[in-house]
């Protein structure tokens, strides 16, 4: 397995802390925000469109500030993180793929979102989610952590993130939906999945291919696909699959697997 210092290198967070405790994963901002600057724009040119801009129409200079930091939370902004720099490629080629790819890595990224994984993937489409079992979840490891009304703000910010990735459906009353997953999702569940030291049949029985809630026939056809599109390689034969990210890493980022 991957080391946790290595982990954090190629963009992934541990620890306690998170935006959800006070925003969601900030889909509207991200489309807004990554129409202004190109796919290889760096952590500056992130900083100057929405803080000296103001590309995201915030109406003071200091939550445009706070926004920049909730996303530099959330995403890292930059192309030197590998997580983000496949990110960014991908939201590029898959305008479908957007809603759940800004999932994905804002689950990397937040430990308080990822408190809330279980609650959500247990439930049936149409099964109804209150918000109090949200913060069940997410006072279970330290019921003693949030303030009631802590908890009831992180909860509501955890719930509007997956709604915005098609989980949940229903602006008060919540209740399970099915997302939409594509190539794209499943070439990133893959490669987060990867970055952890996973390879073969383990990649798709891990959290993030998990996450993606698809049957493990459809996860095949995706990364099947997704090879066919050049976007990874694979190959599947009677038991034996492998997969390859030939273009997700540099030579350097390699090397991190190893140590």
């Amino acid at each position: 397995m991957t080391s946790q210092q290595s982990l954090i290198k190629f963009g992934f967070k541990f620890g306690k802390n998170g935006a959800h405790a006070a925003r969601t994963m900030m889909l509207a901002e991200l489309q807004e925000l990554f129409a202004y600057t190109p796919v290889d724009a760096d952590r500056d040119q992130y900083r100057e469109q929405i803080v000296d801009f103001n590309r995201l129409d915030k109406p003071t200079s200091n939550a445009r500030v706070l926004t920049y930091g909730h996303l530099l939370d959330l995403y890292a902004m930059s192309p030197e993180v590998p997580l983000f720099r496949v990110f960014r490629t991908l939201w590029e080629q898959d305008s479908a793929a957007r809603p759940v790819l800004a999932l994905q890595l804002a689950l990397a990224r937040d430990p308080i979102l990822r408190l809330s994984v279980a609650t959500i993937l247990d439930r049936q489409p149409g099964q109804p989610l209150a918000r109090e079992e949200t913060e069940a979840a997410l006072a279970a490891p330290d019921p003693l952590r949030f303030k009631a009304t802590t908890l009831k703000s992180a909860a509501q910010c955890v719930n509007g993130s997956w709604t915005q990735a098609g989980y949940l459906k229903g602006r008060v009353k919540k209740q399970r939906s099915q997302p939409v997953i594509t190539v794209s999702n499943v070439a990133f569940a893959l490669f987060q999945g990867h970055l952890h030291g996973l390879s073969g049949q383990r990649l798709f029985a891990s959290e993030w291919c998990k996450l993606l809630d698809c049957r493990m026939e459809r996860l095949l056809e995706l990364a099947r696909t997704a090879s066919q599109r050049g976007l990874i390689t694979f190959k599947h034969s009677s038991e034996v699959i492998e997969v390859d990210f030939p273009d997700f890493l540099t030579d350097e980022e390699r090397a991190w697997l190893n140590e």
